[in-house]
């Protein structure tokens, strides 16, 4: 698959956790971590496409930092205000399998509100 098109197909798929995001975002009955899995999952396939728009290889990860940063190496940070969503990387992984510590406090509005600053900055890229 050619990078645009495996970018255009990371998008979708993004679109799809958001919509999801957007259904479950008041729902008592979906656990923290369910919904922080599918920010995290969105946010992956965010920055995978953003990687693949511009030409830049990356390996089959979960890991949010390590995308940014190969984004960050090849000259594209992503701003300030998207800086924390490595953040999000235990829900993808660790909160998959335990709990969330009592010590974290989830926020879904605000989080899906980071995933749609970061879809509309990766579609604008």
């Amino acid at each position: 698959m050619r990078q645009r098109e495996q970018a255009l197909l990371l998008i979708k798929k993004a679109v799809e956790d958001e919509a999801l995001l957007a259904e479950i975002l008041s729902s008592s009955q979906i656990s923290d971590e369910i919904f922080g899995f599918h920010c995290q999952q969105a946010a992956e396939k965010l920055l995978k496409a953003m990687l693949s728009k511009l030409g830049i290889n990356f390996p089959r990860t979960h890991n949010l930092r390590l995308l940014m940063d190969l984004l960050a190496d090849a000259g594209h940070p992503l701003p300030a205000n998207l800086s924390g969503i490595d953040t999000l990387t235990p829900y993808g992984t660790l909160f998959r399998y335990e709990d969330i510590p009592t010590e974290v406090e989830l926020d879904r509005e605000d989080l899906f509100n980071l995933i749609r600053t970061l879809h509309d900055f990766v579609e604008n890229k």
